[in-house]
């Protein structure tokens, strides 16, 4: 039977391979072939990287935006509907869209298995090369060499920072792990790494390609001064351009300097107001996602983030510190099994005043026991609950609005705040993003 619906189409997806993960390009490749699919736009620039990869995107496309361009964005995973992972300029992929894609990707791939991962990829690629683009920025799903979205060859190939996450199938450390990163470059493509301690394997894979490569601290970088930020580059002739007294922004300003490198690496206007005003403008649902809601009667303030691993917690904690409250900072936490529990909480222990943790709704998820045990083992004040929401209303029931309450750890947690935030508060309220 046909799925006729998208979430008919999704559920056939999870049961269609073995495995959630089969790294490796030859099935992916065989398809592609198959479709007819070439590029998906004429411009094409990958993102990869253990944290950063979505605002990195989203400041990417903002500015291609700003001058007019027709661009697509893939991106993964989405909080509440898979709508969010294809969008073109800014809209999601209708339901009825989604569905002629996946249909056409069934129909080319034969007996070729396909990940629920790299079905989706095809689908989107099929979607795009439909649109008639002028750029799409594609975020890498998983490491880089291996996933189905480097099976487009990048004109732009950007690292925001490299970490260790993923280590059963990325290696445990560094070097592994920028390795299968810098499968994304391409020979004689400019390359651009955001980590301001590029491990070696990615540098030795750029000099072997002969890859131009733009590294923050040496061809871009920031300065935060006060209450706004510079920004200094150096454009395809090897010329340098500044930008001064940019405002400060909510989303990490070092994915917005790496997306200001590549934008100005593709030759194209260079317009001061535009881009600032594109960079200001520039949100992501769920990452430092700032919101002000009213429940029973009070006035609440609420910090999004979907960081789930050291290096994501640790420059959560330094954003933090940047903006103290007047009150208590409450946290609701919960967390995937296969991720560093004890190096994501030792980096904001020390900031949250009491914890609420909870299971996530998926059988992947740590125990909010275990998530209790090791905060109490590190001096911090916790208590279980049942369920996210469960946590949410209980920081919520003490909450004042001097205080701030920090909701982090998985893309599930937030998703699971977003739809309480959706039934319990008021909308417009819920939605609205606090400077």
């Amino acid at each position: 039977m046909t799925p006729a619906s998208l979430s008919e189409w999704l559920a056939y997806l999870e049961q269609l391979h073995p495995s959630a993960i089969d790294m490796g390009l030859d099935r992916s490749r065989q398809v592609a072939q198959q479709l007819g699919l070439t590029r998906p736009a004429p411009r094409v620039i990958t993102v990869t990287g253990t944290n950063g990869k979505g605002s990195t995107c989203a400041f990417v496309a903002a500015l291609l935006q700003a001058q007019g361009l027709k661009v697509g964005i893939y991106n993964s995973p989405h909080l509440l509907r898979y709508n969010e992972r294809v969008q073109v300029q800014g809209v999601e992929a209708s339901d009825a869209d989604l569905c002629n894609a996946f249909a056409a990707v069934e129909a080319a791939r034969g007996d070729i298995t396909l990940t629920y991962f790299e079905m989706g990829t095809l689908a989107a690629f099929w979607l795009f090369e439909q649109a008639c683009l002028d750029a799409v920025v594609l975020e890498v799903g998983l490491g880089g060499r291996l996933d189905a979205v480097n099976l487009v060859d990048a004109d732009l190939a950007l690292v925001t920072s490299i970490g260790i996450d993923h280590a059963d199938w990325l290696g445990d450390s560094r070097e592994s792990v920028a390795f299968e990163k810098a499968g994304i470059f391409r020979a004689g493509c400019p390359a651009l790494c955001g980590d301001l301690d590029p491990p070696a394997p990615l540098l030795e894979r750029a000099g072997e390609l002969g890859c131009p490569l733009s590294l923050r601290g040496r061809e871009f970088d920031l300065s935060v001064t006060g209450q706004g930020w510079n920004w200094r580059g150096r454009d395809s002739a090897g010329q340098t351009v500044e930008l001064s007294d940019l405002p400060l922004l909510d989303l990490p300003m070092e994915n917005a300097a790496l997306a200001l490198q590549a934008y100005l690496l593709l030759d194209l206007p260079w317009q001061s107001d535009v881009i600032r005003s594109a960079l200001v403008n520039t949100r992501i649902t769920g990452r430092l996602d700032r919101r002000v809601f009213q429940w029973q009667g009070k006035t609440l303030n609420l910090l999004l983030d979907v960081g789930h691993n050291p290096h994501a917690a640790q420059f959560l904690a330094q954003r933090m510190a940047q903006r103290p409250v007047a009150g208590k900072r409450l946290a609701v936490f919960g967390l995937l099994a296969d991720k560093d529990l004890e190096g994501v909480v030792a980096e904001l222990v020390s900031g949250v005043q009491q914890w609420a943790v909870a299971p996530l709704p998926t059988p992947r998820s740590r125990p909010a026991a275990e998530l209790q045990s090791v905060l109490q083992n590190l001096g911090a004040q916790a208590a279980s609950y049942d369920s996210v929401a469960q946590a949410l209303e209980a920081q919520c029931a003490i909450a004042t609005a001097d205080d701030e309450i920090l909701l982090f750890g998985s893309f599930y947690c937030v998703a699971e705040a977003l739809e309480w935030l959706a039934r319990n508060t008021d909308e417009e309220a819920a939605n609205g993003f606090a400077g």
